[in-house]
């Protein structure tokens, strides 16, 4: 019972947006490439600089998720080496697991997730795992798919990402104490975005996996899903206490790092020819496993004997 209503109250509300912008694309063969421009460029700025702005969380407690997620990262780096070393993998598909398996979706999942599951605190806290996401992909992640290990090309640069500039821009705005939220003309578009960030990123995310080309087996991309949907919560489960986290903070951190592969690996490893074929099935199959590997996830911290280690 504790399961289905984990299920029905947090991720069936995320699985029937996805499912509505599956079937808008099959009936309407929608524009992927405009959704995804007013999501990164438009709605998740807005949000992130609306989260920093308006968020409780002081510098501390902020450079700790950065660090605890920055962690996270460089953890699931080392695994999917090893396990592909184990498993006998070539370069390219090595490269392809390592950047399904580091960077996850803290946007368009882990924000309306987060939003449903934790209200209180999630989103306070993924506002900042979004930014470290980002900045890590289009650093590390660009470096990874290169086929030298060192960015060839200029097409994906980070400071083209209008998200690093928004989470700049809501820093400043609270360091210098710049009274933003009472310039209506302003706030409200922004906050009118803010809103609009879990219905629009939802949808957009059912769009890009409808338009997904899966050329690759369950099987051959296992390990890539095992490590991102399981392996990854028990990292974040070993690191929230050296890190300090506590109760709710604890368990919203250790969610965080149990979201499916990020879609943007997937443009990497197909700008950088990194076994593009792999990192998508990785992407697509990930999320759908996602719908039964969250769910168990938030039900097993919600159980009270494992509450309380935390």
């Amino acid at each position: 019972m504790v399961i289905w209503t984990v299920f029905t109250q947090i991720l069936l509300p995320i699985l029937l947006l996805v499912g509505a912008g599956w079937v808008l694309e099959r009936s309407f063969r929608l524009d992927l490439g405009t959704l995804v421009k007013l999501n990164i460029h438009l709605v998740v700025p807005a949000f992130i600089f609306h989260q920093i702005v308006s968020s409780t969380l002081d510098g501390a407690q902020a450079t700790r998720v950065v660090c605890f997620t920055l962690s996270v990262i460089g953890v699931m780096f080392v695994l999917s080496a090893l396990v592909a070393q184990a498993c006998g993998y070539g370069r390219g598909q090595m490269r392809g697991l390592q950047l399904a398996t580091m960077f996850y979706n803290s946007g368009n999942y882990g924000v309306p997730l987060m939003a449903l599951a934790y209200p209180a605190v999630g989103p306070l806290l993924q506002v900042f795992v979004i930014v470290t996401q980002n900045l890590s992909t289009f650093t590390i992640g660009l470096v990874l798919a290169s086929a030298t290990g060192e960015p060839r090309r200029a097409s994906l640069p980070i400071w083209r990402q209008i998200s690093i500039w928004a989470a700049v821009s809501g820093l400043l705005v609270r360091f210098f104490h710049i009274p933003v939220q009472e310039w209506r003309w302003l706030w409200m578009p922004i906050d009118y975005l803010w809103q609009a960030l879990v219905g629009i990123a939802l949808v957009t995310l059912g769009v890009q996996l409808a338009q997904t080309k899966v050329n690759q087996s369950f099987k051959r991309i296992a390990w890539a899903v095992a490590l991102r949907l399981v392996a990854g919560p028990l990292v974040a489960a070993a690191l929230v206490r050296p890190f300090g986290f506590r109760g709710t903070e604890a368990i919203v951190m250790i969610l965080s790092a149990s979201f499916p592969t990020a879609v943007n690996t997937a443009l990497l490893a197909h700008e950088f020819q990194a076994d593009s074929e792999f990192a998508a099935a990785a992407v697509f199959y990930s999320t759908l496993v996602s719908m039964i590997t969250v769910t168990a996830v938030i039900t097993i911290l919600r159980v009270p004997q494992v509450a309380a280690v935390f």
